[in-house]
């Protein structure tokens, strides 16, 4: 949540949407189960703890992982992604 509202370029309709977003969404806690595969993952590739944790947690609970930016995590096999700024959304 700090990462999308912390960016310094965000309008204040898109902090708008992405609050209201983040208001009706669910908090996932920091579990054992995450932290291992954000682990494992930063030591597969290298990559920020934010990007592992984030993604960790996604694998973790079996979620579709909502990034603008897929390209950097695409290599995670199991991992679902979704750009909600493309025009293709599917998470295959």
């Amino acid at each position: 949540m700090s990462k999308v509202l912390g960016y310094h370029k965000l309008s204040e309709q898109e902090r708008h949407y992405f609050e209201g977003f983040f208001a009706a969404s669910s908090v996932s806690p920091i579990s054992h189960d995450v932290l291992t595969r954000a682990v494992e993952l930063r030591q597969l590739r290298k990559m920020t703890l934010g990007e592992a944790l984030i993604a960790g947690t996604a694998l973790a609970h079996g979620l579709t992982l909502v990034t603008r930016n897929t390209k950097d995590l695409e290599w995670i096999g199991k991992l679902p992604l979704l750009n909600p700024f493309s025009a293709d959304t599917s998470t295959e």
